[in-house]
């Protein structure tokens, strides 16, 4: 069989459309004896008839495990250059109080960007001292909120923030530990919307004008200047980046250190994953030893001490450990002209989500891959495009992907990696409600967060209470 003209080049014609392609899927997917894709011991068969579809599923100790195992790596690399690591989880991937608790006692702190995200913080009993606060507009009240709590450290965004953060900490007695976000220039190799370390983009500041701010932070007594901090983008498969930016921050680092201490250097998160089987995302450990070299390499140059390092993953750690579940609405052949060839066959599989539960693809044109979950089948592949059930053209959950071409409706698929960024952007479009998230281990699932109703929905609507 020959691979569909219609697919894209990186999409390779697989030998078997059942296979669960490693690195992809969560480190418990399997099927069982039934075909039923499997995580953390419980059938896709099980979740489906105790909480329907859609839903989103997060193998828990996948996500831990790597929490732990980032955390180690970091700590281990950057060990072997004589300085110590602070890993923060970036809650904006994916976070509510449960997970907040998984990453607590795999060791790391939380960074959060909204007042939101502090609320879940707090209510999972996270210590004020375990939390970061980033963002580029944080409200007075935010930040008066994050003081009261004991926040460990406030990044500013901009000029206007040195003030507001320093009245509130003077307002409250105390002397508030804060980083300065600045742009490196270095560039992410990833979507446009992704790469968020550009001269002419809303967050931070430049490293030439960063001295000049530094030293308003310095002049205010509530204030305690402890380093820069960094983001270069996301989605990133290799330390290059990363390098680079460590270097030219620790250029500035090292000018900084003339007129006061500069304990700490944040470099961010955006280490990468596989959602498809031609994603080649670099091992963290390899990624966590090649920087550590930068730096190293880099403070020996210049003739000064290694700061303390804080990195940020988020993606990386929830990203693969989870998967959502889909039940198949309808299916539709549709043929579709080739150039100097005869038509080719695209399968549209409609299921009962869609771009409120996953809007990386409309957003950012991302790729996903998909399987059938409820059953294997020997008939031969058909390429596939999975779409939703909204009233939009774009809203695509799988562009490209091969599944046995007898898929049918009642068939429930499978799309993995989806742990980061899918919860968290989920939105009510068309009036449809957003799905539980379910954690599986051991053979055992639970509700994390509750899925929608309708009457949630309209709960909202004041204009109900006037029939």
């Amino acid at each position: 069989m020959t691979a569909n003209p219609l697919a894209p080049e990186w999409l390779a014609l697989p030998e078997d459309a059942n296979a669960l392609t490693p690195g992809v899927w969560s480190s418990s997917a399997t099927r069982d004896v039934g075909g039923d894709i499997c995580l953390g011991g419980v059938s896709a068969a099980s979740l489906v008839q105790e909480f329907g579809t859609p839903l989103y599923v997060i193998d828990e100790a996948d996500a831990r495990a790597r929490a732990e195992h980032i955390r180690q790596t970091f700590e281990r690399a950057f060990g072997a250059i004589g300085t110590s690591v602070t890993v923060y989880y970036a809650g904006k991937a994916f976070l509510c109080t449960e997970v907040a608790r998984w990453m607590d006692a795999a060791g790391l702190k939380l960074d959060v960007a909204t007042g939101g995200e502090l609320a879940v913080a707090l209510a999972a009993g996270t210590p004020g001292a375990h939390i970061g606060l980033h963002g580029n507009n944080k409200s007075e009240a935010e930040i008066a909120r994050a003081i009261d709590n004991g926040v460990d450290t406030i990044v500013i965004d901009s000029a206007i923030e040195i003030d507001r953060v320093a009245r509130a900490a003077t307002r409250a007695g105390i002397v508030q530990r804060v980083r300065l976000r600045v742009n490196s220039g270095v560039h992410a190799h990833t979507h446009e919307y992704l790469a968020t370390a550009h001269e002419d983009q809303k967050f931070g500041t430049s490293l030439f004008h960063a001295p000049e701010l530094v030293a308003r932070i310095r002049e205010h007594e509530h204030l305690v200047f402890v380093g820069l901090h960094c983001h270069i983008g996301s989605q990133i498969f290799d330390s290059a980046g990363f390098a680079e930016s460590a270097r030219r921050l620790l250029d500035l680092h090292a000018s900084l250190l003339a007129e006061g201490d500069v304990p700490e250097l944040n470099l961010g998160g955006g280490f990468g994953i596989a959602y498809t089987a031609a994603d080649r995302p670099a091992d963290i450990s390899v990624i966590a030893d090649e920087m550590a070299q930068a730096v190293g390499e880099a403070c020996h140059r210049l003739g000064i001490p290694v700061p303390h390092i804080c990195i940020e993953p988020g993606r990386a750690i929830v990203g693969p450990a989870g998967v959502t579940l889909y039940t198949v609405g309808t299916t539709k052949r549709v043929s579709v002209e080739v150039p100097g060839r005869e038509n080719a066959e695209r399968l549209y599989v409609s299921v009962d989500g869609g771009m409120s539960d996953n809007a990386r693809p409309a957003l950012y044109g991302a790729d996903y891959s998909v399987r059938l979950a409820s059953r294997v089948s020997s008939v031969a592949p058909a390429l596939v495009r999975v779409a939703g059930k909204h009233c939009e053209s774009g809203d695509i959950l799988v562009n490209a992907d091969y599944l046995p071409g007898d898929i049918e409706v009642g068939d429930v698929v499978a799309i993995p990696a989806t742990g980061a960024y899918c919860f968290s952007l989920a939105n009510n479009y068309n009036y449809v409600a957003r799905p539980a998230v379910v954690a599986v281990r051991d053979g055992a699932a639970r509700v994390i967060v509750r899925g929608e109703t309708e009457s949630d929905l309209l709960a909202r609507d004041v204009g109900i209470e006037r029939t």
